[in-house]
């Protein structure tokens, strides 16, 4: 990365430590990161593996902090807000970076006061390997140097996609958040088909799994459309045509349409218990 800066997280789970991982592996320095988290497990954990500085102390962490990334659950973080904002007086000087699902950027104005620099981020769980696909957004209140600073840091475990409101980012979240558990229950699906027909359990399994990551990977590389990509692997009147033909049959599309839908209602409901 180009732009180093001292960069605080509020929670120690499963997230932050794919993420702090992905940006010390990509190079960042261990000694500009800071952790905090109320025990203990999680935070020897992240020393110990990537030499990073932990506290038990939000304020600790945060003044030692340029920018301030809140990984917290959404039902905690009006609490860890009002502690910041009483006994932190320079918070405009911070960037503010929150990963937490469905709380929209003027809530956090509410919490924080109306002045500060703040990006969205929702990240995916395959960034836990390295293969996330996190969505960003902002206002008018950061600059170029700030959406740099953060994608860089995100790219660290995938790949960041830039949306225009937080109405896109509720259908990113729709798509790519809630996605690995439609590719998930696609997967189950094919498995269970394949030992219905007398395949063994861990056999079908490992055919899925492989034949998923083969069939992402030709898509990522792939300059050809989804469907034409679809059409190659279809031959005129053979097996995978027919196979294709009953998931049409069922109405495929129209399936996916409406469970983004639901899962695009759902964020815009969290985001008004906030």
């Amino acid at each position: 990365m180009n732009d180093i800066r001292n960069i605080a997280f509020i929670g120690a789970g499963n997230m932050t430590q794919s993420i702090v991982g992905g940006m010390c592996k990509s190079g960042y320095p261990a000694d500009k990161v800071w952790v905090s988290n109320p025990s203990d497990a999680k935070l020897e954990k992240m020393k110990s593996e990537l030499g990073v500085n932990t506290s038990n102390d939000n304020l600790e962490v945060v003044n030692n902090a340029d920018a301030i990334v809140l990984s917290v659950k959404p039902q905690l973080m009006a609490e860890v807000c009002a502690h910041l904002r009483e006994n932190v007086h320079n918070l405009t000087d911070k960037l503010i970076i929150t990963i937490a699902a469905g709380i929209r950027i003027p809530k956090y104005r509410e919490y924080l006061g109306e002045n500060i620099r703040i990006i969205r981020v929702m990240p995916n769980t395959p960034s836990l390997v390295g293969q996330g696909m996190s969505g960003l957004v902002t206002d008018d209140s950061v600059d170029e140097a700030d959406k740099n600073f953060v994608t860089e840091a995100f790219n660290g475990v995938g790949e960041t996609l830039w949306v225009s409101d937080e109405d896109q980012l509720d259908i990113l979240g729709a798509v790519a958040g809630s996605g690995p558990a439609y590719f998930f229950e696609f997967m189950d699906s094919l498995a269970k088909a394949a030992t219905e027909l007398g395949f063994d359990a861990e056999k079908a399994r490992a055919m899925v799994q492989q034949t998923c990551l083969g069939a992402a990977q030709m898509a990522k590389e792939s300059e050809l459309s989804l469907e034409d990509l679809r059409k190659q692997v279809t031959s005129k009147g053979g097996s995978t045509a027919k196979g294709v033909e009953a998931y049409q049959d069922s109405d495929l599309h129209g399936i996916s349409e409406k469970a983004v839908k639901a899962a695009v209602n759902r964020n815009q409901e969290m985001a008004k218990l906030f």
